[in-house]
Order: structure tokens, then sequence, then C-alpha cells
């Protein structure tokens, strides 16, 4: 009968063993989701309902970050496309004998052709013949003849930059 007692007791050990480790190992686990939960509830049932709101809450964060990163590439695509279609103005002038040819690549303006005829006309220079493209972006070629044989290609092209810097200046404004 001894013997029988003693394994008993030992069954019992064994098993009051279990259940506290049973405990203990769900104690931590409630203190894990406590803690993940960021709740002050010893419930079970209000732990796990906080953990999933914190979920949830967290999915909205991250759905807003992705919002705010999708419209940042968008803004950042737009800014290179524009950086990619503002050209700097070239101006090339070349005198050959008493005529210029005159090459010229800006940024595309609505009176932009305009203002440069102005400016050869005010120069007194009559255009012969001349080129001139605005898809993307504005050029024109031209040759142009100058009555007064004193003029140099340097001052064709400053006037002509002139012009176009004049014409981005009214731009800036309206």
């Amino acid at each position: 009968m001894a013997n029988n007692t003693h394994r008993i007791r030992k069954k019992l050990a064994n098993n009051t063993h279990r259940i506290r480790k049973r405990f203990a190992l769900r104690r931590r686990k409630l203190q894990i989701l406590q803690i993940l939960a960021n709740s002050k509830s010893v419930r079970k049932s209000s732990l796990v309902s906080d953990y999933l709101t914190n979920i949830c809450k967290l999915k909205l964060k991250l759905e807003a970050i992705r919002r705010e990163y999708s419209n940042l590439i968008a803004v950042k695509k737009r800014c290179l496309l524009l950086l990619e279609n503002t050209r700097e103005p070239k101006v090339k002038v070349q005198k050959i004998g008493d005529k210029f040819e005159v090459k010229v690549e800006c940024e595309r303006r609505e009176d932009g052709l305009v203002s440069i005829l102005e400016v050869l006309e005010e120069m007194g220079l009559d255009v012969l013949q001349a080129t001139v493209s605005c898809d993307h972006f504005f050029s024109m070629e031209a040759l142009v003849v100058a009555p007064d044989q004193a003029l140099e290609a340097s001052d064709v092209a400053q006037a002509i930059l002139k012009a176009i810097e004049k014409q981005v200046g009214e731009d800036l404004v309206t």
C-alpha cells in the first residue's frame, strides 16, 4: 500500500507541476499578447479584441502610407517630365557672307515665333527662308539677310536670346 501511495503522490506532483507549467505558459502568452496589444486588460477576450483593433489600425496606417508614397511617386514623375521637357534656350547664329544662318531651340511658348520674328525685324533683318517646328519644343532654322554689313552674329544671337528670356518672364507673370 505504501508503494501505491507513493505512486499516487508522484502522479499528483507531476500533474501539479504540469498544471503550474501550463498556467505559467498561459500567463506568459497573455503577457506577450498584452504587450503586443498595448493593453492594460488582463482578460484574454479583451486582449484579443485590443490586439485585433491594433492590427486594424496598423493596416489603415500602412494603407495611408502606401497612398502617400504613390502620390509622391506620381509627383516625382510629373516633376521629372517637366524637367525633361524644359530646355535651356539654344541660339546659334553663323554669318555666311551677307546672310545669317539662325538656329533656335527652346521651350514651346505661345508667341515664341512672333517675338523672335519681331526682334529680327527690329534689327533690319529679312527672313529669306525658315523652317519651324513646335511639337514638344520650339525649334527654328532660318536664313536671314542683313542689309547692314556691320551686324555681327553674336549681336543677332544676343537679341534672340533676350526675346526668348523676355517671353519666359512674361509667362511667369501671367
